[in-house]
């Protein structure tokens, strides 16, 4: 199936649920736990549809609180909430009034943006949640490169340079390569690798122009780490009272070594050896620990470095983008089955992934301009072992790669009996893929 998700995909969607085009909770008497579903959705977010259709499958009213005016403002009682998410008092208070309207039995998160206030929310209820400290060190790089440290967990060494700093000055006094990361941006965008003097005070450069943009809030300063060799995996994980469930770990085969870190395939289950898989999961059990993660999901990225396995960085959140969807559970559960199940108290019989290798494609954006045209997808969807292929960026849109971009063309879905079986497919099926960019 051929899907175009746009952000005016997720706006139709939304004002769809809330015109009452598409119900937003099964109207039932025979709620298992009492109460309702909070679901905190950016209005970036492409994982409504996904949450929802887990809560209908828990049988449980729900409602969405998101920052978008617009479609909020046509809401159903009782079904949406608008919240302004850049003024976090205020979006507590109104959840707390609401609350006392329409009793809440839990408050999820569906994205990074909204994963503190979930939690901050959870608080004030009474409700289970992480500790706020614990989140807000796993959000921000910086706090959590200094906890980590200052637990003795193993990691990169690192600084921080200001927005006064003269970047020439510090480039000689600097251990190469490097990486730079932007404390105000998400993801890879503005994370550039240095091997020298000259390649530092252009990454410095190229990352302040970035970063002075009107609409990138946040600090302004740049953390500067060690570049660690070896290659990059990833873990998806529940916190189960303290106790890190391990859902599935992720091999990234393409190699992440700069300047740029644009990621693409994700395939599980990993080829690594039994013996590196668990230094996987100690590695992000050291992290938790020292972070006081307790309580969700958790998504942690690791280098398997020549010295052991090392922790890049970990999130109080699911995996982003539409990745979530290359993860199916027992008898067909998915990730957000999980992570509802567990905010709820429900049962949950089984976290064993499903035997069938999976993964999938984020579709890089080759150069800069307006794109015109998207050809191949009947094609790409027709190799063997492609789910789907999904475009997230419409015609006439502008897209920007990286390091200055912060979006995938679309995303690729794979599912094989083998892991190499399912890389193939994914790479088969993007070859045939074609992008009409204007410049």
């Amino acid at each position: 199936m051929v899907r175009l998700l746009t952000h005016g995909y997720f706006r139709q969607r939304l004002s769809q649920r809330s015109e009452g085009i598409l119900p937003v909770f099964a109207e039932t008497e025979d709620n298992p736990v009492g109460g309702r579903l909070l679901l905190l959705v950016p209005n970036t977010s492409y994982r409504i549809s996904d949450f929802l259709a887990a809560a209908r499958r828990v049988d449980m009213q729900v409602a969405v609180a998101s920052n978008h005016q617009p479609v909020l403002a046509r809401n159903t009682e009782g079904r949406t909430l608008a919240l302004d998410f850049h003024r976090p008092d205020d979006a507590i208070a109104r959840i707390k009034a609401y609350h006392e309207r329409y009793p809440l039995a839990a408050v999820v998160s569906t994205d990074e943006a909204t994963t503190l206030l979930a939690n901050r929310a959870l608080a004030v209820l009474g409700l289970p949640h992480n500790a706020i400290e614990a989140v807000k060190a796993a959000g921000s790089k910086l706090l959590f490169r200094r906890t980590l440290a200052a637990a003795g967990v193993a990691g990169p060494a690192f600084c921080l340079i200001s927005e006064a700093m003269d970047p020439t000055a510090i480039a000689t006094r600097q251990s190469y390569p490097c990486v730079l990361k932007p404390l105000a941006l998400a993801g890879s965008r503005g994370v550039i690798r240095a091997d020298d003097p000259t390649e530092f005070v252009a990454a410095v450069t190229r990352i302040r122009k970035i970063l002075a943009d009107p609409e990138t809030p946040g600090p302004r300063e740049i953390l500067v780490e060690e570049y660690l060799p070896g290659p990059e995996v990833a873990l998806e994980g529940l916190m189960d009272g303290g106790t890190l469930r391990v859902l599935a770990i992720f091999d990234k085969p393409d190699p992440l070594e700069g300047p740029f870190f644009e990621e693409t395939l994700y395939v599980t289950p990993s080829r690594h050896s039994p013996a590196l898989q668990r230094s996987i999961e100690q590695a992000t059990q050291q992290a938790v620990q020292a972070l006081g993660l307790t309580d969700g999901p958790i998504h942690s990225e690791l280098r398997l470095t020549p010295s052991g396995t090392i922790v890049i960085e970990l999130a109080a959140r699911s995996i982003g983008g539409l990745c979530a969807r290359t993860l199916r559970f027992g008898v067909g559960l998915s990730l957000e089955d999980l992570i509802l199940r567990h905010a709820l108290g429900l049962p949950i019989v089984t976290t064993a992934r499903e035997a069938q290798a999976a993964g999938v494609m984020m579709v890089p954006i080759p150069r800069g301009g307006k794109l015109t045209a998207v050809d191949g997808i009947t094609e790409a969807e027709a190799v063997n072992g492609i789910e789907a292929v999904t475009i997230s960026i419409g015609p006439g849109q502008r897209v920007v790669p990286l390091p200055e971009g912060n979006r995938y063309l679309g995303f690729i879905f794979a599912r094989a009996e083998t892991p190499e079986a399912v890389e193939a497919a994914l790479r088969d099926a993007h070859a045939l893929l074609r992008f009409a960019i204007e410049e």
